[in-house]
């Protein structure tokens, strides 16, 4: 088990400069990268063990997270593509 955030600099380091853009420029994806952050801590809390949860709620989690993260890369793609 990985006790390393899954923050989404790292998770997409070659879209830092986009996502810095698209947090400013548009509402829903930092509303996405809002609700990824608050996502990820909590996991990051939880596999750290400073905040308890049973297994299904911490599986739940991490597919919330998953689900925001390929919505933020769908975005992210629709955005480096010229129009």
């Amino acid at each position: 088990m990985s006790h390393t955030p899954h923050e989404l600099a790292d998770e997409f380091p070659q879209d830092r400069d986009l996502i810095h853009r698209l947090k400013q420029d548009d509402a829903h994806f930092a509303r996405l990268a809002d609700e990824y952050h608050t996502v990820n801590r909590t996991i990051h809390r939880i596999e750290s063990e400073t905040e308890a949860a049973s297994d299904e709620r911490m599986e739940s989690l991490k597919k919330e997270r998953l689900a925001l993260a390929d919505q933020i890369s769908a975005t992210l793609a629709k955005a480096r593509t010229p129009a």
